[in-house]
């Protein structure tokens, strides 16, 4: 029997291409069954879409319109068996004397010859070799995963088979459709996630996605001469094509001309256009005219965050640009952002990176030669809302603030764990202001979901609280 793996895309309550893309690959690819991710609208990210009765019965419809073309083959997709004509959901079922079992959980010592996992698995990096060797197989086993996007997650591929002596037979790619055979007599190297490479494919795959599904051409960012608004840049060039991307540097009487400087050369070497507009003079007029007095405080801190929003706003609204906010995972712990001002946006590629991490996949894109500046990176990271301010006046240093992060948000140890790694006292003011700031990342925009912990799915403290 020759069984084949259809890795495709599929899109949340998009059943006009969902059927079509499905009966493409059916029709392209020669085999007895074809294995189908799940396409229904839970497996997909539909959430309430799932009471929505339409929806079910459009839902319904594709299944049996893909029966009623009565192909030779057997097609599963998910747990839906469609055979002679008709579609049903099954667990158990056999084809040419092999007893299949399908399910959306593992579960161990089920009595078959093959089993399928069916299960829509978003990305979280550093999750997949150890995802794959929990699957301790005890019959042949496959598990195929979808290509697409739900909202914050994505579901990047993966899929892979393993025989019963637990070899591994198959493994198909991140963020790419796909078609394979079976082969369970031959086993293969397994290729182990390397965790940057993952992160910049999904990255940019999600971005394309949530472009192509929401309608947007370009994209548009503010370019600080810092880190984090380069690697975006990279990243939104990388999805979507340079003559796509925007950039806009937005100085005042605080930036440095060599951030300036950065900034244009980072340009260049993308290939962006790019506009210049100093927030001085807006600045300089709301003192005199709102403010009618310098205290040089936060709120004037602030106030230059919010007229850099103000224009990239500007830019989206009149040219139909989708804005790229451009705030890591550190900073939002911290509340290190500004409402209506930095954190605008309509899309974050790196909202679930670390500062690290940023600078991690920054070295990564730098891999073959210099995309990003080596002088952003090498420089200390600051706002530049103040004469000489840097990030660490008043954060800890990056790799201890991020170890402490991922200990607390992503890896939900103990505070008494993390008390033996690091000083209680910076521990401490860490945890509270993960805790006061929740408020505004219930105000950041939508953004990619890279760790199985993250502010934008699975994490979500109370805003109001007692606090210590």
């Amino acid at each position: 029997m020759k069984i084949a793996v259809a890795q495709i895309k599929l899109k949340t309550a998009n059943f006009s291409y969902n059927y079509e893309n499905i009966i493409k690959h059916i029709e392209e690819n020669d085999c007895d069954l074809l294995i189908f991710p799940s396409a229904d609208l839970a497996s997909l990210g539909g959430k309430d879409l799932v009471y929505d009765e339409l929806l079910i019965q459009k839902e319904i419809d594709m299944y049996e319109n893909i029966a009623d073309k009565n192909y030779e083959k057997a097609v599963l997709i998910g747990n839906v068996l469609i055979k002679d004509g008709s579609a049903e959901e099954v667990e158990f079922f056999e084809i040419d004397g092999q007893k299949f079992f399908v399910s959306d959980e593992y579960i161990e010592d089920v009595d078959c010859d093959i089993y399928v996992l069916s299960k829509n698995r978003y990305f979280a990096m550093n999750t997949y070799n150890d995802f794959v060797d929990s699957m301790d197989a005890k019959a042949h086993f496959i598990y195929v995963n979808a290509i697409g996007m739900a909202d914050e997650s994505i579901f990047a591929g993966g899929s892979f088979a393993k025989n019963i002596e637990n070899e591994i037979v198959m493994q198909m790619p991140l963020c790419e459709e796909a078609v394979q055979v079976v082969d369970f007599t031959s086993s293969i190297m397994f290729a182990m996630e390397n965790t940057m490479e993952a992160v910049y494919k999904v990255a940019t795959f999600a971005l394309k996605e949530y472009c192509e599904n929401t309608g947007f051409k370009k994209v548009v960012l503010g370019l600080s001469g810092g880190i984090d608004s380069a690697l975006t840049a990279a990243l939104a060039v990388d999805a979507l094509g340079k003559e796509n991307v925007l950039g806009v540097m937005m100085p005042s009487m605080f930036s440095s001309q060599g951030s300036i400087d950065d900034s244009v050369e980072l340009a260049q070497n993308l290939g962006i256009k790019t506009l210049k507009h100093s927030i001085t003079p807006l600045f300089d007029n709301f003192m005199e005219k709102i403010a009618h007095e310098r205290l040089h405080d936060l709120a004037e801190e602030n106030l230059q965050a919010r007229l850099r929003g103000l224009i990239m706003m500007f830019f989206s609204n009149r040219d139909g640009y989708l804005l790229l906010s451009t705030g890591n995972k550190s900073e939002a712990a911290m509340g290190y952002g500004t409402l209506y001002g930095d954190l605008a946006g309509g899309y974050n590629m790196i909202c679930d990176l670390t500062k690290t991490n940023v600078y991690r996949l920054s070295n990564y894109i730098n891999r073959n030669g210099e995309i990003i500046p080596q002088a952003i990176i090498d420089k200390a990271p600051s706002a530049e809302l103040r004469p000489n301010q840097k990030d660490q006046d008043s954060l800890p240093e990056y790799e201890v603030l991020d170890d402490i992060i991922e200990m607390y948000v992503e890896k939900n140890c103990p505070i008494d764990d993390i008390y033996l790694k690091y000083d209680k006292s910076v521990v401490d003011e860490t945890i509270r202001k993960i805790s006061r700031t929740q408020f505004k990342r219930k105000q950041c925009c939508l953004g990619l979901r890279l760790t199985e912990r993250s502010f934008l799915n699975g994490v979500s403290y109370p805003i109001v609280r007692g606090f210590n």
